[in-house]
């Protein structure tokens, strides 16, 4: 492997540090900025939003950009993003450093599947990609716990500041190692766009994307507080909660993997949902109790994001039969799926916090991802009655 995806990895590893330690901060910021924790949790969907902006939109739009130049503009904006939410003086300021970094994250995972891709031969593509996305998954085990440790014994600003110098490493990093004559790929036409936004069977699992993920995300944007408050646990503690989360995380990334390559997408998502929408009704009798909690709460990280693997499989497999000229453009707008999915579920989540209470985050959750239980076994139907029209 060439090591200009030592760039990616540290890149994205930086991004995924940045857009998941909001989490373990919530009651640190809401303190400290004397703000309520509904509106420190809306600092997720605000991220959230600039990436579901950010990866269809100002890709189509920076298209033409050479893309080392884009690269290392992208991982400039994210650092100044960051740069300024360390000097926020106010809930305002951080609001527009959120939007800035989340903007940056969505092009950068559009375009990053594509330059790793480019580095290598056809047959070590896929173990590119799966490099360059592994920097997300050491951002939620280690990056994730150690910026909540340095948020809860600093300040919240110094974590800021700590991912920024992570974002200017990036920037050298892609500066020396990515090589300038990266091609850029032909950008879909429009009417190639429009197509995918109006396929049904498309934005059916786009659906299924934003509630599955949505669900998690109405429970685990409040985690640090819910650990706390209900479960009884100290914050110094949330670090090392945070850090054992992540390792659940990052098992389940790989079994969720394996499990769609063994059973189709389908399948291994009905398991998945149905096995997530139990365990977030377990833990809203179990989040009360300290060890009960946490047990629950380690073996829902395993469910929590092993859905990811089938949902981008299943979108590229039907693109690929829907709108086969557009598969990137659908790839894509799946990963602002899963934004739109984060952004609703902390809405709903910060909702449910201010009128009926921080412990009712978890069945509401359930009830969420019971919707993409019942569309994807909808979507599952859909494809066994077409099969046959199609052979």
């Amino acid at each position: 492997m060439p090591l200009a995806l030592l760039a990616l990895t540290i890149s994205a590893f930086a991004i995924g540090t940045t857009e998941f330690v909001i989490v373990g901060l919530v009651p640190t910021i809401a303190e400290q900025l004397g703000v309520s924790v509904p509106s420190a949790g809306l600092l997720v969907s605000i991220y959230a939003l600039g990436v579901a902006i950010g990866a269809p939109v100002l890709t189509a739009l920076t298209g033409r950009v050479p893309r080392k130049a884009l690269l290392i503009g992208l991982m400039v904006l994210f650092t100044l993003g960051n740069l300024l939410a360390w000097q926020s003086p106010n809930y305002n300021t951080l609001v527009i450093a959120r939007l800035l970094t989340g903007l940056a994250h969505g092009v950068f995972f559009s375009i990053g599947s594509t330059i790793a891709t480019s580095l290598v031969s056809k047959e070590k593509a896929a173990s590119a990609i799966a490099l360059m996305f592994g920097g997300l998954t050491v951002a939620l085990v280690t990056g994730v716990p150690l910026g909540t440790f340095i948020g809860q014994h600093f300040g919240w600003r110094e974590t800021f500041l700590a991912v920024s110098m992570i974002g200017v490493i990036a920037i050298i990093a892609s500066a020396i190692l990515v090589p300038i004559n990266i091609k850029n790929k032909p950008s879909a036409r429009i009417s190639d766009q429009v197509k995918v936004l109006m396929n049904p069977r498309l934005m059916l699992i786009y659906a299924i994307t934003a509630l599955g993920y949505g669900g998690v995300f109405t429970t685990f944007t409040f985690l640090a507080p819910m650990m706390q408050e209900q479960a009884g646990f100290s914050a110094s503690m949330v670090s090392w909660i945070l850090l054992a989360y992540g390792v659940s995380v990052a098992i389940g990334n790989i079994w969720g993997g394996k499990l769609a390559d063994r059973h189709g997408a389908v399948k291994a998502l009905t398991i998945i949902f149905a096995a997530l929408a139990a365990l977030l009704l377990i833990f809203q009798f179990t989040s009360g109790f300290g060890i009960p909690a946490l047990i629950t709460l380690l073996v829902m990280g395993i469910f929590a994001f092993g859905n990811v693997p089938g949902l981008q499989v299943y979108v590229v497999q039907k693109a690929e039969e829907v709108t086969p000229n557009a598969v990137d453009v659908a790839s894509g707008l799946n990963i602002a799926a899963f934004n739109v999915g984060i952004a609703l579920g902390s809405v709903i989540g910060g909702q449910v916090v201010s009128t009926i209470g921080l412990a009712q985050t978890p069945w509401i959750g359930a009830v969420i991802v019971l919707g993409a239980l019942l569309l994807i076994r909808l979507s599952g139907h859909l494809d066994r009655k077409l099969k046959p029209a199609v052979a």
